[in-house]
């Protein structure tokens, strides 16, 4: 399969269709090996205009709603980020192209191990694979310029603001029903705002879910 083609008409038919205006965003999209991050069974599959399973509950968003999200942080070359789910590495390395390194916080070993092979190629030294829990991301390496969740989430842990820096910005799908909508959320000083900006149907990050909720 000739995946440099394949690429070429995700972000030709995908990506510059669906509002996504920022041509370094553009670029960088068109930059990086999407099928590198995928399952060898799946890689046929690397750019179609869906989420694509990883296992273990896991998926690559789908391309048009990370472009999305990135072109929301007004991204600066300057910026540190930190990915939180980073599954196997492909929005990490797609942020890796637009800003100064990356943190790619992921939970599970496996996909941890193949994040980190494939980042070595696509992104070598600007991103490195941590591993830990999602929900408490990564405070040893704060404040972050950006934080993207790697995936969609019911409720976004409180916890996850203050490693913002001044002036930050997080990204995210929120979802508390069948449709998720993308959020950002900034900082200023001690105080933080969040805007909704467009519909997604995101899959959730397992351990993201809705809190069950006690019935009598």
């Amino acid at each position: 399969m000739d995946f440099a083609a394949a690429r070429k008409k995700m972000v030709a038919s995908q990506i510059r269709t669906s509002e996504v205006t920022d041509p370094v965003v553009v670029d960088a999209m068109g930059a990086v090996a999407r099928e590198l991050f995928v399952p060898l069974a799946n890689r046929p599959f690397a750019y179609i205009d869906e989420d694509l399973q990883l296992g273990r509950g896991r998926y690559l968003i789908e391309p048009v709603v990370l472009a999305r999200l990135l072109q929301l942080a007004d991204l600066q070359t300057t910026d540190k980020a930190l990915v939180i789910g980073a599954g196997t590495g492909y929005s990490a390395a797609v942020l890796a192209q637009l800003v100064s390194s990356v943190i790619a916080l992921e939970s599970d070993p496996g996909l941890a191990e193949h994040a980190a092979q494939a980042l070595a190629q696509a992104a070598p030294g600007k991103a490195k694979v941590v591993r830990g829990d999602l929900k408490s991301g990564w405070p040893a390496g704060s404040p972050y310029d950006v934080i993207l969740i790697d995936g969609a989430v019911s409720v976004l842990p409180a916890n996850l603001k203050p490693q913002l820096a001044d002036g930050g910005r997080l990204v995210c799908v929120v979802k508390d029903g069948p449709v998720g909508h993308a959020t950002l959320v900034t900082r200023a000083g001690d105080s933080y705002g969040s805007r909704q900006e467009f519909d997604a149907m995101t899959p959730l990050l397992p351990g993201f879910e809705q809190p069950a909720k006690f019935v009598f």
